[in-house]
């Protein structure tokens, strides 16, 4: 059986980790575990809090790869324990959230039972500069490459 993609028109060349990103992200959403917030703080500034409960800092791992926060919780076994009822979970999680270009992670906390991620995105100020353009006749004639941005060098 053949997968349609929403990227397979020849028109969209290069957009193929936008789909691997959204199969990252159908393939997580479906997951529970653990419970989380996500919130406005400021202007350029969100906040994740997932509910870990039971979880010491010990137990948890944040990480940041690429574009990916992933949030991790292994908990040991205790062992000499007899549990007659066991409703708080105490099993591993790995939950991942996608970050948009230019995310930044300020910091993390945990407090009751709640890890708090803070994220802020830097405001970039936009520059606008003038380019020189040369007549023909100056060296800017047919059969040379215009090249910009820092590989750009003067002759």
């Amino acid at each position: 059986m053949t997968r349609l993609s929403l990227f397979n028109n020849p028109l969209l060349l290069g957009f193929d980790h936008f789909e691997r990103t959204l199969d990252r992200i159908s393939k997580t959403a479906t997951e529970g575990y653990p419970p989380y917030n996500i919130e406005q703080v400021g202007e350029d500034a969100l906040r994740i809090t997932l509910a870990v409960a039971g979880f010491a800092l010990s137990d948890l791992e944040v990480q940041v790869e690429g574009n990916q926060l992933t949030v991790r919780g292994r908990q040991a076994e205790e062992t000499g324990r007899v549990y007659l009822h066991r409703g708080i979970a105490a099993r591993q999680f790995q939950r991942s959230f996608v970050l948009a270009e230019g995310i930044e992670i300020a910091g993390a906390t945990l407090d009751n039972g709640l890890l708090s991620i803070d994220l802020v995105r830097p405001t970039v100020a936009s520059q606008a500069r003038t380019i020189k353009i040369a007549a023909a006749d100056e060296g800017g004639g047919a059969g040379q490459t215009l090249m910009t941005g820092p590989q750009a060098r003067r002759t």
